[in-house]
């Protein structure tokens, strides 16, 4: 199936983006309420729409800084995420 390999991929760019961003998400989900195991999937879903995720990629690989990109669609929950850690 096509779709597995690019969600399962979506969601190591997703998790790399949190960490990145000092976001623990298997803490985050643990602490129960800060993040839902749909947000995590409607996150996923998100990334996995992105239109250029090897910029994201690269920009990972060169950003030194603990925020993520303007165009990533997951910046507001991150940014949430960051505030409730």
């Amino acid at each position: 199936m096509v779709v597995q390999p690019k969600l399962k991929h979506h969601a190591a760019l997703f998790d790399e983006m949190a960490s990145h961003v000092g976001v623990d998400l298997e803490a985050a989900f643990e602490q129960g309420g800060t993040l839902t195991l749909d947000e995590i999937g409607e996150a996923v879903l998100r990334c996995a729409n992105c239109s250029d995720p090897g910029h994201c990629t690269g920009w990972l690989e060169l950003d030194q800084e603990a925020r993520a990109p303007s165009y990533c669609e997951n910046r507001d929950l991150l940014k949430r995420l960051q505030r409730a850690r």
